[in-house]
């Protein structure tokens, strides 16, 4: 009997403490958004944040855009303006046809970490990315961008 009480009060406790999340719904994709963090969209660019603005998730998409697959790796380096060997981006298949790129940088003069995937399928590109300061990425807001990071779902 105590240990049926222990395990419910400890799952009813986890369940209180768990970060309650909105949905960002666009139509054509979604992403959780945790509760309290504030979300912006400047001309199909969303920014998803802690109202500390220590970091963010950011959204791209874009279609028709004509950017060979043998590119896609370049492409992603540049934007951070990056030394990296190509082989540093990991690329696989996901489902629905995209091919989904991983990518993790340290931007040593302004100390930020950023993390990027990208999924690409024909002309269409969706781009997420995460950057965050380094002396906040620990703890708390690590799991929550993380998370947050982690529940973008394309809907075609």
């Amino acid at each position: 009997m105590k240990r049926i009480f222990l395990v419910t009060t400890f799952l009813t406790g986890c369940l209180f403490f768990a970060q309650k999340a909105q949905v960002y719904d666009s139509p054509n994709y979604s992403i959780n958004i945790p509760e309290g963090w504030k979300s912006t969209n400047d001309n199909d660019i969303v920014n998803i944040f802690p109202t500390s603005e220590i970091g963010a998730i950011t959204i791209s998409e874009y279609h028709d855009l004509a950017l060979p697959k043998e590119e896609m790796k370049k492409f992603i380096l540049a934007l951070y303006k990056s030394q990296d060997d190509e082989n540093k981006i990991k690329e696989s298949k996901s489902k629905k046809g995209y091919t989904e790129y991983f990518y993790e940088y340290f931007d040593t003069k302004e100390k930020l970490f950023w993390i990027t995937r990208a999924f690409q399928k024909d002309k269409s590109l969706y781009l997420v990315s995460i950057n965050c300061g380094q002396k906040f990425w620990n703890g708390n807001y690590m799991t929550l961008f993380n998370e947050t990071f982690n529940s973008f779902k394309i809907k075609k």
